[in-house]
C-alpha cells in the first residue's frame, strides 16, 4: 500500500517561507513522480509542482515558478517543496500526490501537471496560511 504523509504546513506572513515535506512508502521511490497540489477555499484544485524520479525532471505551475523549489531525497524517500516569497493567495490546503507511470506514459511531469493523467496516490493534505 502506498502512503504519502505531508508535514510542514503552518501560518506565515506575506513574504515569508515554508517548507513542506512528503514522505512516501509502499512503492519504489525511484519510479515515482511526486506532485504538490493545492486547493484554496471555494476554488478548484491546482497543480503546483512535479518531480519525476524516474525521468529526472521537474516542473512548476506558472504561479510557483521563481518562488517554489521542489527537491527529492532518495535516501529518505521524501520530496520537499520550499516555498519562498509567499503571498496571501498561496493560502490553501497543500496535497502531496504520486503516480507510478512505469513507462505507461512519457513526459510524466508535463502529463500530470496538465491533467492528462491523474495521480493514483494522495496524501491527507496540510494547511498553509499566508497573512497579509
Amino acid at each position: 500500500e502506498v502512503q504519502l504523509v505531508e508535514s510542514g504546513g503552518g501560518s506565515v506572513q506575506a513574504g515569508g517561507s515554508l517548507r513542506l515535506s512528503c514522505a512516501a512508502s509502499g512503492l519504489s521511490f525511484d519510479g515515482l513522480a511526486i506532485l504538490w497540489f493545492r486547493q484554496a477555499p471555494g476554488k478548484g484544485r491546482e497543480a503546483v509542482s512535479c518531480i519525476s524520479n524516474r525521468e529526472g525532471t521537474m516542473d512548476y505551475a506558472d504561479s510557483a515558478k521563481g518562488r517554489f523549489t521542489v527537491s527529492s531525497d532518495n535516501a529518505k524517500n521524501t520530496v520537499s517543496l520550499q516555498m519562498n516569497s509567499l503571498k496571501p493567495e498561496d493560502t490553501a490546503v497543500y496535497y502531496c500526490a504520486a503516480d507510478y507511470a512505469n513507462g505507461r506514459y512519457l513526459g510524466e511531469c508535463y502529463q500530470l501537471l496538465n491533467g492528462f493523467h491523474e495521480p493514483a496516490y494522495w496524501g491527507q493534505g496540510t494547511q498553509v496560511t499566508v497573512s497579509s
